[in-house]
């Protein structure tokens, strides 16, 4: 088991931010289903729940003042391991070609900038359109796909004529994926599923706005990667300054006889190189070639 745990962690230090961000989901899909099972043993479905339900996005404003969390936890979160599957397939996939074009960073912060902007229009639909107006009390939504989809359209939008092999359609631009998956969250919206089709065409939004808007110079992710990268430095630990090296006399001689026999032992040196520079090294006497000589092994 040991062996195990150390392989993972080190498949996680060595991956790149898409493989890192597969092991975070994974991670806390084997969390949260593995402590609601052990809930359920001991009868604590309702603790579990109420836990459970806390890291999931609510529709209701009121009640994500109560865990604002859940607008970041509920994008690593899955109903269940299908869910999880297919949206790590599509991570790993896009998120590969995605580094083609972009830098990891750019990765890291769309796909939080992606679930943000998905949880948000969800959010806000809930509250807006009356047709929800029944569900918005109890509506809880979570999952990845918001997220993915902000990092495939803005691959999408950086190369529209990217060649995707697909099973039994063969080869086909990305720009008609990518218009097929969004138009597919648009005429579905009321399906079943409905926040999580519109929090899909939130994330899809929101990858190309930044792909749009860095083309033009200005990095929407720049600001959660600076978030980022301050809060990890809170954990990360300070190189140890080294230790200052005092060197003391012989014996018990203090400070101001140690400095001053160092600077005798400086001004010798000094005269020999000049006698050395002016006359050469055989003008040189027994005892002053041996002091040039220790002096160049200090």
């Amino acid at each position: 088991m040991a062996s195990i745990i150390t392989d993972l962690r080190e498949a996680f230090r060595r991956g790149n931010i898409y493989i890192r961000l597969i092991f975070i989901n994974a991670a806390v899909f084997v969390l949260t289903a593995g402590t609601a099972g052990l809930m359920q043993l001991f009868y604590r479905e309702r603790i579990s729940m109420q836990w459970l339900d806390s890291l999931r996005l609510p529709a209701s404003f009121d009640r994500l003042m109560e865990q604002p969390w859940s607008l970041l936890t509920y994008m690593f979160m899955h109903a269940n391991f299908w869910h999880l599957l297919f949206n790590m397939l599509w991570l790993y996939w896009f998120g590969a070609l995605f580094l083609r074009f972009f830098s990891a960073k750019h990765l890291r912060g769309l796909y939080l900038l992606g679930g943000i902007g998905g949880g948000l229009l969800y959010m806000v639909a809930y509250n807006v359109f009356p047709y929800f107006a029944d569900a918005v009390g109890g509506a809880l939504m979570v999952g990845a796909s918001a997220s993915v989809l902000a990092i495939v359209a803005a691959v999408a939008w950086r190369e529209p004529n990217y060649p995707i092999p697909l099973l039994l359609f063969g080869t086909v631009r990305l720009k008609w994926l990518a218009l097929v998956v969004i138009g597919g969250e648009i005429l579905f919206v009321t399906a079943d599923n409905p926040g999580g089709h519109i929090a899909h065409l939130g994330g899809a939004l929101a990858g190309l706005w930044f792909a749009a808007s860095l083309a033009k110079g200005h990095d929407l992710t720049a600001w959660i990667n600076r978030a980022i990268d301050g809060v990890y430095g809170l954990f990360r630990p300070r190189p140890r300054k080294p230790k200052m090296k005092v060197r003391y006399g012989t014996g018990r001689q203090k400070d101001y006889d140690y400095n001053a026999a160092r600077k005798a032992r400086t001004d010798e040196i000094d005269r020999i190189l000049d006698k050395l520079k002016k006359s050469g090294y055989g003008s040189l006497t027994a005892e002053e070639k041996k002091r040039l000589f220790d002096e160049s092994k200090r």
